[in-house]
């Protein structure tokens, strides 16, 4: 059998990559999923309907000092992310919530619906600095709630108004919605996008990230970005040893010929229960290669599956990581894309006006 053969049906959960719900750590009692019968199954296979809420935030930036990353703050519009890529790094978050990083990631989902008044509120602050926001760090700002919610676009609309730099990261084809204020902002250098495709084997990533859009529709957005102006980065990742990572060069190749203009890579990471969650899908998908891509994976971790220090969690390290490095330098090479993201421009940032109680008379 190969290892590309179709597995969509073996999943109890039509659409979902996992049907484990592991216990949060921090939760003291547990609990357990079954199918109760109350939504119709389609061919006899059950749908997980995802469930939104609201959470009305208090601060919507999130800052940290990690040395691997090429940004300080960051946004997200939502918690959790019904595309349920089993490999997401982001899914031990969800237990912050008391809920569980499994199904519960996919199908549990939180709106943050005052994040752009929010937002205004924080660049206001008169101690504010401009530098880079990033977009999509944790889970997906162009999942598919976006199409109704849309809080990304009025985050973005801020951003623009307030003349912010701003990075976005996703997976999501949804993003060209917005390519009227993408367009403005890349003509003063405030955005750059990084898309990021995981393989080109449709029947990879239908089982690996199941409501993602597919690569096909991703290579479109890149070339759409593109054209619009807009400086776009193919993002090989994560790339998953003797699974995927095969696939580096017409990775890159499909990205550069669809126009983007740099590229990165970053391997597989299991931090916390991923690890577990992604060992139970890849035995039961890919029975025939699973030890030998988690053998690769202890390789480049000194015997475990994930090591989170600094400089190391991202690529890993030895002979495996190396080789993927070397692969990636003389690709981008060869294909022109050994630009480096251009430097954002932090100058113009104009902060929000701040309306004068006077002014607020007329409100209402």
């Amino acid at each position: 059998m190969s290892h590309f053969d179709d597995h969509s049906n073996k999943s109890p959960y039509r659409g979902r990559a996992t049907t484990l719900n592991p216990k949060s750590r921090f939760d003291v009692t547990g609990r357990e999923v079954i199918f109760d019968g109350w939504f119709e199954p389609l061919d006899g296979v059950p749908v997980s309907r995802a469930e939104v809420t609201s959470e009305r935030v208090r601060s919507i930036i999130s800052y940290n000092t990690s040395p691997d990353l090429p940004f300080d703050r960051s946004i997200n519009a939502y918690r959790g992310c019904e595309h349920g890529c089993i490999y997401c790094y982001a899914r031990p978050s969800h237990n912050y919530l008391d809920l569980s990083s499994g199904l519960d990631f996919e199908t549990k989902l939180t709106a943050k619906p005052n994040a752009a008044k929010v937002l205004i509120q924080q660049l206001s602050k008169p101690s504010y600095r401009a530098r880079p926001i990033a977009l999509g760090t944790n889970t997906d700002p162009y999942q598919p709630i976006d199409v109704t919610h849309k809080i990304t676009r009025d985050i973005l609309q801020v951003l623009q108004t307030t003349r912010h730099p701003t990075a976005i990261v996703t997976e999501g084809t949804m993003i060209t919605r917005d390519l009227d204020i993408l367009a403005e902002m890349a003509q003063d250098n405030l955005v750059w996008v990084g898309v990021s495709v995981t393989t080109l084997n449709l029947k990879l990533s239908r089982v690996m990230e199941p409501r993602a859009p597919a690569p096909a529709a991703r290579l479109r957005t890149i070339e759409r970005l593109s054209k619009a102006g807009v400086p776009t980065r193919v993002m090989a990742s994560p790339l998953i040893p003797a699974l995927s990572d095969h696939e580096l060069e017409n990775i890159l190749k499909a990205g550069r010929d669809h126009g983007a203009q740099s590229a990165s890579w970053i391997m597989l990471r299991l931090p916390r229960d991923v690890s577990d969650l992604f060992q139970a899908w890849l035995f039961d998908k890919f029975p025939d290669c699973a030890k030998r891509v988690l053998g690769h994976i202890r390789e480049m971790h000194d015997g475990k599956l994930y090591d989170a220090n600094f400089g190391h969690r991202m690529r890993g390290s030895g002979p495996y990581a190396e080789m993927i490095e070397k692969r990636f330098q003389l690709a981008i090479k060869k294909l022109g894309l050994a630009h480096k993201v251009p430097k954002l421009n932090c100058a113009d940032f104009l902060p929000p006006r701040k309306k004068s109680a006077q002014m607020d008379l007329f409100d209402g």
